[in-house]
């Protein structure tokens, strides 16, 4: 049962963090280079979907670390895969408090017609600095999870 806990644990986390590093090397580059237009109606495509899938993720890699906190014997897996959900946890929290509202910002938008502070609202910098550091804290977390599975082995 630990095996199968870890593989899906492992194939969240992996999958959130790719996602995530995917979101930072191809989509940001790409939005932050958009006109206004442009960018309202991608984020307008994409949240939609990224936004069911990512916090799902995050949480059942989350519910999988503690599980495995509580089942395994190991004290260095222990740890290692407790580091890890409380990364995850904090994951969820930047995108919550951070990322999710300027989402939300831009999904309010009309494409067709920019707000008058648009130039001194535009979020693209800010949601960019805080994904990153989702980013590398969800990798970050995905390597405290590799380390603890390969403790037990």
């Amino acid at each position: 049962m630990t095996g199968l806990l870890i593989v899906v644990m492992l194939l969240g986390n992996g999958l959130a963090a790719g996602v995530m590093f995917s979101t930072v090397i191809g989509i940001v580059p790409m939005t932050l280079a958009q006109s206004y237009d442009r960018y309202v109606e991608t984020i307008q495509f994409l949240w939609p979907r990224y936004d069911p899938f990512m916090p799902i993720t995050h949480a059942l890699t989350v519910v999988l670390d503690l599980a495995l906190v509580v089942t395994v014997d190991d004290p260095t897996a222990r740890a290692l895969f407790g580091a890890a959900g409380v990364l995850l946890v904090v994951v969820m929290a930047i995108s919550v408090i951070k990322n999710v509202p300027i989402n939300r910002y831009v999904m309010s938008l009309d494409a067709a017609a920019p707000p008058a502070d648009w130039e001194r609202r535009d979020p693209r910098t800010r949601w960019r600095a805080w994904n990153l550091l989702r980013t590398g804290l969800a990798i970050a977390g995905l390597a405290a999870n590799a380390a603890g599975a390969a403790a037990l082995m």
